[in-house]
């Protein structure tokens, strides 16, 4: 189930749009201040922000600001009920990938929740970290573009780290996304995983420079 943070001030309007994408099947939060929006988008672990611009406490744009300095890389959709082209431009200029003007149909919010979401959960035909090249369509990683020896397992472990790159990911989370929901393995199954891709990114795997431990959370992937 992808995790939506709603953030929006107005109850009328935060209800409506909880009703409107729980229906669609998304796990909805809401926050109804940009202070606490910043903390939950920074620490909790979203597939997708719905951002309002005047919010109390801090705007909008002050929200995107730190989520993106924070390297979090989760796709955020702008609410406003602003019309100017530029204040338009400044949202996407400080990292929002999105934006709806208010008021808006629940049918185009949906359309463009579902395109970001899509955007978002189909990597890049490539990436590149360090010495170390990834290529999505083969399922290929080389170093100096000698070929690394990933199992499917490991492979999918770190495209996930690639797409969440910047996030600190708890073990729980991991299951989720690597594994599976509805498949049962303890937190250790995860950290033994972590440990064996370490080995084949990692010059000093005890001093990851790339997949990085976050102590009692889970990981974070800083490539």
């Amino acid at each position: 189930m992808k995790r939506v943070l709603v953030v929006e001030d107005e109850p009328g309007i935060a209800l409506a749009l909880e009703a409107d994408l729980t229906m669609e099947g998304y796990d909805v939060e809401i926050a109804a201040d940009g202070e606490s929006a910043s903390c939950r988008a920074r620490e909790g672990q979203f597939d997708l922000i719905l951002l309002d611009i005047m919010l109390p406490k801090k705007n909008g744009y002050e929200v995107c600001r730190e989520v993106r300095s924070a390297g979090v890389q989760t796709p955020i959709l702008i609410l406003t009920a602003k019309v100017q082209e530029a204040e338009k431009v400044l949202g996407l200029e400080l990292g929002a990938d999105d934006y709806l003007t208010k008021p808006f149909s629940p049918l185009e919010l949906r359309a463009r929740v579902k395109a970001l979401l899509r955007r978002a959960g189909t990597p890049s035909s490539g990436y590149r970290f360090g010495q170390f090249e990834v290529d999505f369509g083969r399922f290929e990683l080389r170093r100096d573009g000698v070929m690394i020896a990933l199992t499917p397992l490991e492979f999918k472990l770190l495209a996930t780290f690639i797409q969440k790159r910047g996030q600190t990911i708890s073990r729980d989370r991991l299951l989720d996304l690597v594994w599976g929901e509805e498949i049962y393995v303890t937190g250790r199954v995860v950290d033994n995983h972590v440990a064996n891709l370490r080995k084949k990114i990692e010059e000093e795997p005890r001093s990851p420079r790339f997949l990085v431990s976050v102590r009692g959370v889970g990981y974070r992937f800083e490539g």
